[in-house]
């Protein structure tokens, strides 16, 4: 029998991406594998069932996931829904790993085999495969657009019959994937842009998009791409340095996260009390505890003049484009163990050992197990 790929809504509120679109349907196809969706399950981010071609629909979630061999996922799924799964059947997605022990030993107790993607292993072959990238691109476009909605000022120079109005100056905290999207965007609207990032490595890209590097003597490049925890001194020094250049800007950025821990602190109280009246704050990190001392996730909060937004889940805000790339990443992820309609899944693959979330009956990941006590 063909492998079936089993596609069921998402039912977290706000959530409306969807983990496989049309044209990544045929691509399954060409593999010899079929395609089984909840019917509607693309309505929230625009696609319609009728766009979906060869595709079976199914009238529940129970349904697919009582058939599929594949089930793929945006949200983690909540315990109802993981019971609903066959013993040995293939989990992918976005499962946050480190949130939920309760989550990861059902999903072994249910000897499913999990792929959390957060997990992927960040080396060069996997960048396709990249879903925390390809969703921080989209999450970051999304601040600057946000920032500039929310600004009581032009973010371009505006020249009319009375004068000339200054650009706006935004500073963008983290130079990741998300904040040289943001930077990227920014800029492009028309505002001065400034940046920082501890990993002194992004300099030059900060640089390359046309926007000035804040230098606050500070460095701290960690493993795997992500900076490593600043020590008290440090902090003491980025917090002194990089005061001044918020206190200056107009709209405020941050976008530092560190995948399984809670988002460093960067922006005091203090440093927001100093910022200029109608200043705007978007903090990026704001569900992981936020980069900005006040910020609450979900909600806009006034700090004296200043405008804190914390929003979640800034992805789903343009879902057609983050499903397309979020499907991508996927067929990337599990289309070279897909031969002749079978899956044939190669556990000496560095990239499919290193996300593995659990298998068999067990934990299989040493660095969540860590983390969760387990």
């Amino acid at each position: 029998m063909a492998l079936l790929i089993g596609v069921p809504a998402e039912t977290v509120p706000g959530e409306r991406r969807l983990s496989v679109v049309p044209d990544v349907v045929k691509k399954y196809l060409d593999l010899g594998a079929q395609v089984m969706v909840e019917s509607g399950a693309g309505q929230p981010a625009h696609y319609r069932d009728e766009t979906f071609i060869d595709v079976r629909f199914a009238a529940s979630a129970d349904e697919v996931c009582a058939a599929a061999d594949v089930v793929f996922c945006v949200q983690p799924p909540s315990p109802e829904r993981i019971s609903t799964l066959r013993e040995g059947t293939v989990l992918i997605g976005l499962l946050q790993p480190w949130s939920d022990a309760g989550r990861v030993k059902l999903l072994a107790e249910k000897r499913i085999t999990a792929f959390a993607m957060e997990l992927l292993p960040r080396i060069s072959r996997a960048q396709s495969m990249d879903v925390l990238s390809s969703q921080a691109a989209v999450a970051g476009y999304e601040c600057a657009l946000i920032a500039a909605d929310h600004s009581p000022k032009f973010f371009p120079m505006l020249t009319y019959a009375a004068g000339t109005i200054r650009p706006a100056k935004v500073l963008v905290i983290g130079a990741g994937v998300a904040g040289l999207q943001a930077i990227a965007t920014a800029r492009r609207i028309g505002a001065m842009v400034e940046a920082y990032d501890v990993r002194p490595e992004t300099r030059e890209q900060i640089e390359s998009l046309g926007a000035k590097f804040v230098d606050t003597g500070v460095a701290a490049a960690g493993t795997g791409g992500y900076a490593r925890e600043l020590t008290d001194e440090e902090k003491a020094k980025q917090a002194e340095r990089l005061a001044k250049a918020v206190a200056q800007c107009d709209a405020l950025i941050t976008t530092a996260a560190i995948p399984g821990k809670r988002a460093p602190r960067i922006i005091t109280a203090a440093m927001v009390a100093r910022m200029k009246a109608g200043a705007v704050v978007v903090d990026m990190a704001a569900e992981s505890g936020g980069n900005v001392e006040g910020t609450v996730a979900g909600e806009k909060t006034w700090i004296n003049d200043v405008l804190v937004i914390g929003p979640a889940n800034i992805a789903s805000r343009m879902p057609v484009h983050a499903s397309e790339m979020y499907a991508k990443n996927l067929f990337n992820f599990i289309s070279p163990f897909i031969k002749e309609g079978a899956l044939a899944l190669d556990w000496e693959d560095e990239v499919l050992a290193g996300t593995c979330l659990t298998h068999a009956g067990e934990i299989r990941h040493a660095g969540v197990k860590q983390v969760l006590g387990l």
